[in-house]
C-alpha cells in the first residue's frame, strides 16, 4: 500500500510539471507574439499643390447667352466723287482726326468754273431783259389807258414780260446747278471723326461714284451678333453686355443691346441683335473681333469653380478639407456662369471652405490633407 501511494504522488507531480511547462511555453509564445506584432501607425497626410484647391467666396454671378461679332463704327461715311476730274490736292491722311465740314480734298474745277461763270452772265442778261420787259409793260398800260395803243399791244407786252421771267428763272436754275457742281469739287467731311481710308492721291482722275475718303466716328461702336432662337427669352433691349476684344488682353468692356431683329433667320434659326458700345476715349478700333455675354440675370451668392463639383452621381458633391482631412459633402447648385466657369452653391458649404480640384478630388474621405504653399513647393523642388 505504501508503494502504491508513492508512485501515484510521483505521477501527479509529473503531470503538474508538464502542465506548468506547457503554460509557461504558452505564456512565452503569447509574449513573443505581442512583441513581434507591429504597432498601428497613423496614415500619412497627402500633400496637395495650391493650384489643386479653391476657396469658396461670395461674389456676383451672371448668366446669359454668349455672343460674338466684329466691331464696327456706329457712324461712318464713305465720301464719293460727285463730279469727274483729276484730284488737285489732298488735305488729310489715314488716322487723322477731322471735324464736320472740314475740307478733305479738291478736284480740278476748271471746266465747271467756266460753266459757272457762263451761268452768271446768263443770269445778268436775263435780268436786264426782265427789267426792260417790266418797263415796257408799264408804258403799255399807261398808253392803253390813254387810248394811245390797242389792247393787243398791251397783251404783247404782257407776253414779253412772261417770257423774260421764264428766261430769268431758267438762268437762275442753271446758275444754281453750276454753283452746286462747283462746290462738289471741294470734298468736305460729312461728320466729325477720324479718317480710316483715303484710296486716292493728288493726280488721280476720278469719276462720279469713286470712293475718295472714309470717315468714322470712333466715339461709339457696335457689333452685330446672333443667338439661338430658344434663348430669345433671355434678351431685352437695353440689357447690359460684357465682352472682351482681341488685342486688349485682360480688359472687359460694357455695352447694351440696342436692337433685336423681330424675325429669326429661316436657315440658321438664329436671331440677330445689335450691341451698342460707348467709346468716348476712342480706345476700341473698328474691325476687331469681340466676344461677350448678355447679362440676363445677376445674383450674389457662394461661388465655386465648376470643376470642383462632381455631378456624376445623383446628388452633386464636392471634396472639402475640414480639420485637415478630406470630406465628401453633397451640395445644391444654383446659377451657372459659363463665361467664368463658376457655379453657385446654395447649400452644403460655407464661404471660406477649401475645396479640392482635379486629381486631388480622388483622395479618400478621412485622409489627412496638407496644402503645399508656394514657398514650400520651391523648397521641395530644390
Amino acid at each position: 500500500m505504501m508503494q502504491n501511494d508513492g508512485s501515484g504522488s510521483a505521477r501527479a507531480r509529473a503531470r503538474w510539471g508538464r502542465g506548468a511547462g506547457l503554460a509557461a511555453i504558452a505564456l512565452a509564445l503569447a509574449a513573443c507574439g505581442k512583441k513581434e506584432a507591429p504597432a498601428a501607425q497613423a496614415p500619412q497626410p497627402v500633400t496637395v499643390a495650391k493650384e489643386n484647391v479653391a476657396v469658396i467666396s461670395t461674389g456676383e454671378l451672371r448668366t446669359g447667352p454668349l455672343i460674338s461679332g466684329t466691331l464696327e463704327a456706329e457712324q461712318s461715311a464713305t465720301v464719293r466723287a460727285e463730279v469727274a476730274g483729276p484730284v488737285v490736292q489732298t488735305y488729310v491722311e489715314r488716322g487723322q482726326k477731322v471735324k464736320e465740314g472740314q475740307l478733305l480734298l479738291r478736284i480740278d474745277d476748271t471746266a465747271i468754273r467756266e460753266s459757272y461763270l457762263s451761268a452768271q452772265s446768263a443770269v445778268r442778261s436775263t435780268q436786264l431783259a426782265l427789267d426792260n420787259a417790266k418797263r415796257d409793260l408799264e408804258r403799255s398800260r399807261t398808253l392803253e389807258q390813254a387810248g394811245a395803243i390797242a389792247e393787243r399791244d398791251l397783251e404783247a407786252s404782257q407776253r414779253a414780260l412772261a417770257a423774260a421771267e421764264a428766261a430769268q428763272a431758267d438762268a437762275q436754275a442753271r446758275l444754281a446747278t453750276a454753283r452746286q457742281q462747283l462746290s462738289r469739287t471741294q470734298v468736305r467731311s460729312p461728320l466729325g471723326g477720324a479718317v480710316s481710308d483715303r484710296p486716292v492721291n493728288a493726280g488721280d482722275v476720278v469719276q462720279p461714284g469713286t470712293a475718295l475718303v472714309t470717315v468714322v466716328d470712333p466715339t461709339s461702336m457696335r457689333y452685330d451678333a446672333s443667338v439661338p432662337a430658344e434663348q430669345i427669352g433671355a434678351l431685352r433691349v437695353g440689357a447690359p453686355v460684357e465682352f472682351t476684344v482681341n488685342g486688349y488682353p485682360g480688359r472687359t468692356f460694357t455695352g447694351h443691346i440696342e436692337r433685336i431683329n423681330p424675325a429669326a433667320d429661316p436657315a440658321t434659326r438664329q436671331v440677330r441683335l445689335t450691341v451698342s458700345i460707348p467709346n468716348k476715349g476712342s480706345t476700341l478700333v473698328a474691325g476687331l473681333f469681340a466676344q461677350g455675354r448678355v447679362s440676363s440675370e445677376v445674383r450674389k451668392g457662394l461661388l465655386a469653380p465648376a470643376s470642383a463639383v462632381d455631378e456624376a452621381g445623383v446628388t452633386p458633391s464636392v471634396v472639402r478639407v475640414r480639420n485637415g482631412k478630406a470630406q465628401k459633402v453633397p451640395v445644391a447648385l444654383g446659377l451657372r456662369d459659363e463665361a467664368t466657369e463658376q457655379v453657385e452653391i446654395t447649400s452644403g458649404v460655407a464661404a471660406g471652405d477649401t475645396l479640392l480640384l482635379g486629381a486631388a478630388q480622388g483622395i479618400a474621405e478621412g485622409t489627412p490633407v496638407r496644402v503645399l504653399a508656394p514657398s514650400d513647393r520651391t523648397t521641395a523642388e530644390r
